[in-house]
């Protein structure tokens, strides 16, 4: 759960970073001021869809195939087996 977490925050984040480096390499500054409201909302665009790209992608494998059993977690012989579909 919280790897998925950080994996989506971090492509959240991606764009700003990006269009951050990207001011800092032309202006030498990437402060509030230099940031343009148009481009502000391209990158909040292109955030939200990383992020709803990465929720599809990420989750997509995940589907058990019909008619599947969950088998729960357990440990057997001291190892830690995570749940799966059978």
């Amino acid at each position: 759960m919280a790897r998925s977490l950080l994996i989506e925050l971090a492509l959240f984040l991606t764009p700003f970073l990006l269009y951050g480096a990207l001011l800092i390499a032309t202006k030498g500054s990437a402060v509030p001021a230099n940031w343009s409201p148009r481009a502000l909302a391209v990158t909040a665009f292109a955030a939200v869809a990383l992020v709803v790209l990465g929720l599809f992608l990420f989750e997509h494998g995940r589907v058990a195939p019909p008619g599947a059993h969950y088998v729960p977690a357990q440990t057997k012989d001291g190892v830690f087996v995570p749940g799966h579909f059978e």
